[in-house]
């Protein structure tokens, strides 16, 4: 089972910036991010394939959120700009073997899961 590590999250003000990583033990295959606030379920943030080549973005965080990944370091990251008190949750990197499984419908037992890293935005 592949090891998934975040880091990069931490307490910012209202429209600041933030840049998770995630980084992986095997193969980089499909990649995402997902996130969860207290009591709520888990959301789906963003997705990019294997290539890199295709990302997705769930439509809270388009235009404000950009996923990269950079092969070389097996890592995938998350550039957050614009973060709002609403953006705070436990944000989660995800990793599936297939791109669509990445995104929601779906299940997420279908997907290999890091520890996750807070981030928390102050008004």
């Amino acid at each position: 089972q592949v090891r998934l590590v975040e880091s990069g999250g931490g307490l910012v003000q209202a429209g600041d910036s933030l840049k998770l990583s995630c980084t992986t033990s095997g193969e980089m295959l499909n990649m995402g991010w997902w996130r969860q606030a207290p009591g709520k379920e888990r959301d789906f943030v963003a997705a990019i394939s294997w290539s890199g080549a295709s990302t997705y973005y769930a439509d809270s965080v388009k235009g404000r959120f950009t996923i990269s990944k950079d092969g070389v370091k097996n890592s995938m990251y998350l550039q957050m700009n614009r973060l709002q008190p609403g953006d705070t949750a436990v944000y989660y990197c995800a990793t599936a073997t297939s791109f669509r499984t990445l995104i929601p419908p779906t299940d997420l037992g279908d997907m290999d899961w890091g520890q996750g890293t807070q981030v928390t935005v102050s008004s």
